[in-house]
């Protein structure tokens, strides 16, 4: 098992019932960085029933990393942006960059793109034009937009609401409480559920994952973080969900194959996962991307 360099991660859970897909990921962070560590770490998701992955861009070398893992494994899909806290000087080569890569077919949202108030990296107004970019290269490609929002809710509502949100909106690693759910909700986002949702202080976030519908959820890692209990603090990666998948159950009163069969559904129809092009020999990333190997 892979110690990803600084922290143990933990043994494996008891496989699920049935399929289900991390929504989002980081397999760079996570240490997988050749298409050998790829594939070892999606056959581990595989051994306890987490079918896919989608991985997904902080820079933009971990856009270029997640294109080429999305064409090394058929499991794996991406997503590319730049994260807000990235977004303090940009120049333009590099949006053009995120463009081509977003334009690859096995690329199946732009993000994580959004805006983050916990960690002073970055002006709010370089963010918040950014943010508004990246919305427009959403819509403009008629994907979805994956977003990351940390202490930023109002603004990241509010922007979505002067821009004209795109078609399909997803809360990355939902944060909120009970009333931001229902907003969110109302203006038809889907919201994706992270290990917090299984720390027992987490009591607001509780409340998000009892009321949000069956149709309107994702469940995802994060990994290399937000590992979720009861292993806390440890390494995380895609065969990691099921304790997330679990903790979720216990909250809505259900069965993990419920959860993990309603996440499945919702990740295939968000990321439209089953119109995919196959994966053959020699594939390459869209222009402008590095090549895969």
């Amino acid at each position: 098992m892979t110690a990803h360099g600084r922290r143990a991660a933990p043994e494996p859970p008891p496989a699920l019932g049935v399929p289900t897909v991390d929504s989002h990921t980081h397999l760079d962070a996570c240490g997988f960085d050749d298409a050998e560590s790829v594939r070892a770490a999606m056959d581990r998701a595989e051994a306890v029933n987490v079918a896919r992955a989608v991985t997904i861009a902080d820079d933009l070398d971990g856009a270029r990393f997640a294109v080429r893992a999305a064409h090394w494994d058929p499991r794996v899909a991406a997503a590319v942006a730049l994260h807000p806290t990235r977004t303090a000087s940009v120049t333009d080569d590099e949006r053009a960059e995120i463009e081509r890569l977003a334009t690859d077919p096995r690329v199946v949202a732009v993000g994580e793109t959004g805006l983050d108030y916990h960690w002073e990296y970055s002006p709010h107004d370089a963010q918040q034009r950014e943010f508004r970019w990246h919305v427009d290269l959403a819509k403009r490609l008629g994907k979805p937009l994956m977003i990351h929002d940390r202490d930023a809710h109002a603004d990241v509502l509010r922007i979505l609401r002067e821009e004209g949100a795109p078609g399909t909106v997803v809360f990355h690693c939902f944060s909120g409480d009970a009333a931001m759910a229902r907003e969110c909700l109302d203006a038809g986002y889907v919201l994706s559920f992270a290990g917090p949702v299984t720390f027992t202080n987490a009591r607001d976030l509780h409340e998000a994952a009892r009321l949000v519908p069956e149709d309107a959820f994702l469940v995802e890692t994060d990994a290399p973080f937000l590992t979720p209990h009861p292993h806390r603090g440890r390494a995380n990666e895609p065969y990691c969900l099921p304790w997330t998948v679990r903790g979720i159950a216990m909250l809505r009163g259900v069965s993990a194959e419920r959860v993990a069969d309603a996440a499945r559904r919702n990740a295939e129809r968000v990321f439209r996962l089953d119109e995919l092009p196959s994966i053959a020999p020699g594939d390459t990333p869209a222009e402008g991307g590095a090549r895969s190997a």
